[in-house]
Order: structure tokens, then sequence, then C-alpha cells
């Protein structure tokens, strides 16, 4: 048996016009200048164009001769993109932008990302700044959410010892039907997961105990599982961002979202520029841009939807502010994360999950 399954066991269109529908990962969208160009950025992002589109608009409001040209990936690959560009000294990118923060991390303390100073960066939390490279903007809780016309108010999931506890002892229905990340695919699903470990083991060994026996269905990032929740093949999501749930909540009211009554993870989608980026001056107004007031209120109101400084959206299951309650436990940007992307950890982590959970 592994260290890390004892640990598991004990803690058991090119250029064209910007389109509507969702985004699928490795797209690129172009948004033109609304003046006459004066110059191009280009972000490669781990963050679907329907949540970056109002604050790319709202940008460029800003900055009217500015042309972006945005590409979706997956995190995984866009870390594999973004490692291989620093290595061969090439230039893919003026900003990385990715949920994965720990692979942020990972590039940065590589020597891949360059600092960036600012009274927009000097304003952001200790928590979610590391050594002026790596900056995170948004508030996005891990939450579960279910579909209302399968999931009845009784059962309903308040914390992860009560999700465990649903699939023990519901076990016939829910076997089959509980959504979540594919780890070899998703690198936030990972760093989730991998956290999760970290928190209370008692009672995550019971729900990776429970998972075990409930045959999850594992999708590659959330717009899979909640497509999967939507269409009623999945009852419950498990680990999934608030900014993604929330936003097919409110296109489907048959969604309902709970945040975990024992604690809550909070992620800090991550924001860098990378070594080589033609765009430095550019980026660094993007970046800031998007840690400004004005950029954090359009990221509340418009794309993430939560917000460190205020309280949770309506109709979401929780208490009114994560900070004050206590619940909501901010993930750390910073070198805590790199044991996250120790190859050889991650490996056998991932192995070791994958071999207890199964999923299908």
């Amino acid at each position: 048996m592994t260290f890390v399954t004892r640990n598991l066991l004990s803690a058991l269109a090119l250029c064209g016009w910007v389109v509507g529908a969702q985004a699928v990962e490795g797209t690129r969208t172009f948004f033109p200048a609304l003046d006459k160009e004066a110059d191009r950025l280009v972000v490669h992002g781990a963050t679907d164009i329907e949540a970056m589109e109002p604050l790319i608009r709202d940008f460029q409001a800003t900055a009217r001769g500015i042309a972006v040209d945005y590409s979706d990936f997956v995190t995984n690959d866009l870390y594999r993109d973004a490692d291989a560009a620093c290595r061969t000294g090439t230039s893919a990118a003026d900003v990385l932008l990715s949920s994965s923060v720990d692979q942020l991390v990972k590039l940065a303390n590589d020597g891949c990302a360059l600092s960036h100073v600012s009274a927009e960066t000097a304003a952001v939390p200790d928590w979610a700044n590391w050594r002026n490279e790596v900056f995170g903007f948004t508030f996005e809780p891990s939450v579960i959410i279910y579909n209302r016309d399968f999931v009845p108010l009784e059962d309903v999931p308040r914390g992860h010892a009560a999700l465990a506890d649903l699939l023990r002892f519901r076990l016939d229905y829910y076997r089959g039907r509980v959504g979540t990340y594919d780890l070899r695919q998703s690198g936030i699903g990972y760093l989730l997961a991998f956290l999760d470990a970290q928190q209370a083991s008692t009672t995550y060994g019971r729900l990776l105990e429970s998972l075990s026996r409930a045959a999850p269905v594992l999708r590659c990032c959330n717009n899979a599982v909640l497509s999967e929740l939507a269409s009623g093949n999945v009852y419950i999501g498990y680990n999934i961002l608030g900014s993604y749930a929330y936003a097919a909540a409110r296109r489907n009211p048959k969604l309902g979202i709970v945040l975990p009554r024992d604690y809550t993870l909070i992620l800090s989608r991550g924001a860098m520029v990378p070594m080589g980026a033609r765009q430095k001056r550019l980026a660094e107004s993007f970046i800031d841009y998007l840690l400004s007031d004005r950029g954090q209120q359009v990221a509340e109101r418009e794309a993430f939807f939560f917000s460190r400084k205020g309280t949770i959206p309506p109709n979401v299951d929780g208490p009114q502010s994560l900070v004050s309650s206590g619940i909501g436990r901010p993930i750390h940007i910073g070198p805590a994360l790199l044991a996250a992307q120790d190859q050889l950890q991650r490996a056998r982590f991932i192995d070791d999950w994958i071999r207890l959970i199964g999923g299908k």
C-alpha cells in the first residue's frame, strides 16, 4: 500500500466573432477592438469564454483600441503548453488564466513568470498573491449541486459527512448518479481532491469509501458534469466550482446549490504574465483591470457571482458570508501548492484515487 493510498484510506472559430453558446475547451475567440486596433492581447485561459466575455468586453471599454485573442483550454493542456513555451523560450500568450493555481505556482517557481507590482496587486490579500507573479482574481467556493427533480429535500447533503451517509444509506438509488471530475483529465479536480484529503481526514475517508461503492460518473470538467446533471443522468455533482454551478442554476431552476457546512474550499482563479509575453505592459493592464474594483464588480455581477467582499448570491443554500461564518477555507496561492505538483506524488495520488473510486 503506497503512502498516498494510506492517506486516502485514512482521509478516506479562428479570429471570428464571439458566439453566445458555451465554449468548448481548446476553442479560440477573437474580440475586435472597439475602435481602430492599436494592439492585440493574447490570453490563454482555463476559464470558459462564457465567464470571461463580460470581463473582456468591459476591459475593452476602458481600452478601446485593444483587440483580445482568447483561447480556452482544459487546465492540464494549458499547463503543458505554457511549460513547453517557457522551456523553449517561445511566446505563446501574454496572460495565463487558470483555475488550477497550483499549476501556475509551479510555472512561476520554474522561472516562467514575470513580476508585476501596482496599486491593484498591492491590495490583493496575501493568500491570493504569490511573489507578485501569480494573482487570485476570483472567489469561487467548491459546492455540491443537485437536480431537484431527483433529489428530495430530505436527501439534500449539506456537508461532506452528509453526502457520505446519503450514498451509504441510499446506495441503490444514487449508484451511478453522482458526478465529479476525472482527476486524470482535470487539473482543478485533482487540486480540490488533494486539498480535500488534507481537511477532515476521517470525514473524507468516509466520503471516499461511499463514492467507491456508488460508481460515480467521472468527467473532464465542470460543464461536462453540469450537462449530465441537467439531463438527469446525474443527480448530484460534487466539488463543482460555484461560478459554473451558479451560472447553470440561473439557466435551469431545477438545479440547487449547497455550500458544505463543515468546510467549503474557496478557489481564487489565478492570473499570470508568462516569461516571453510580447505585450507585457498590456498584460499588466489587463491583470490590473481584473483586480480593480470595477473588474471585481463585473465579475460578481456577470461572470463568477461570488465575492470575498459580498454575501453569497440568491438561492444558494449556505451562510450569508463564507468568510465571517468561518466555513470558507481559501486556497492559499503559494509554495504549499508545490506539493500538489510533485510529479511522483501526483501520479500516485491520481492512480490510487482512480483505483479506489473507479467511476464510469
